[in-house]
């Protein structure tokens, strides 16, 4: 291990460091921190509390990880942590903040991508391969599915969730849950088609692309309630996995779920055509 730590390095004889790890200048590694093979810390970085660092994991310059909760509600010397799973990348001053509750978790799963000066705060739940960009701040218990992406300087309200593939735009405001596959934008966040070219690259068979498209007529072309919407996808649309996982979505949210925009809100003479409409 000696040779792959800077010897400006500050690692506490307590750390379970891989001697495959490399731990840049002036980092400070507390000592119930694991750090896994092959794992790249960058310089001037800071992992306090309990901190696990599946193998592959790189962190940028000035990340903090396992730092304090901003919550009022935290006591001192509760024993709770964060953990990053296989080969995720943390960009330069990320701060990902351990959880409130004892032995409770952050969570950040494998494969992701965390840019740089973005925030996960204390007991977030980051499915693998989502994607963090620039500045955005992941507010207090939320969840994130997999490969979501959520553009930069955009804000969660606490305890909300997004779905699987959901693709978030920049300066988005999301105060309520963003269905799985959904395409949204805005402040407050509105639906607005289906994140068709997520789905393509993802290699989402177009057969479901197009019944998916179908589920979103119904819930936000339609007029009817989110309820009603849900009975009728259940009801109408073949139950392929990706309507069966929309569905239990939306039957299981607490906080709502975004809506569609006003009509007529900021229509000009030139309307883009929604994402529902490219070729799926």
């Amino acid at each position: 291990m000696a040779d792959a730590v800077h010897p400006t390095a500050l690692v506490d004889p307590g750390a379970r460091v891989h001697p495959a790890a490399r731990i840049g200048a002036f980092s400070i590694i507390g000592p119930a921190v694991t750090v896994g093979a092959d794992v790249e810390i960058g310089h001037h970085c800071v992992l306090e509390g309990r901190v696990e660092l599946a193998p592959g994991v790189k962190i940028g310059h000035g990340s903090i990880l396992g730092g304090r909760p901003q919550d009022l509600k935290f006591k001192e010397g509760t024993p709770s942590g964060v953990r990053i799973g296989a080969k995720t990348v943390v960009r330069e001053y990320v701060t990902i903040h351990r959880a409130t509750r004892a032995d409770g978790w952050t969570d950040v799963g494998a494969g992701c991508l965390v840019m740089a000066m973005s925030h996960i705060a204390h007991d977030c739940k980051v499915g693998d391969g989502a994607i963090i960009i620039n500045y955005a701040g992941i507010t207090g218990h939320c969840e994130i599915g997999e490969c979501a992406t959520i553009g930069g300087l955009t804000g969660m309200v606490p305890f909300t969730r997004i779905g699987a593939y959901a693709y978030v735009g920049g300066v988005s405001k999301v105060n309520a849950d963003v269905p799985p596959y959904m395409l949204v934008d805005g402040s407050p966040a509105v639906v607005r088609g289906v994140n068709v070219v997520g789905l393509r690259r993802a290699g989402m068979p177009a057969a479901e692309r197009r019944v998916l498209q179908d589920a979103y007529r119904l819930l936000y072309r339609s007029g009817l309630a989110p309820q009603k919407a849900l009975e009728r996808i259940r009801s109408e649309l073949p139950a392929l996995p990706p309507v069966v996982r929309l569905s239990e979505f939306i039957a299981g949210a607490r906080h709502g779920v975004c809506g569609p925009p006003r009509r007529g809100a900021g229509e000009g003479g030139d309307v883009t055509p929604e994402p529902e409409s490219e070729r799926v």
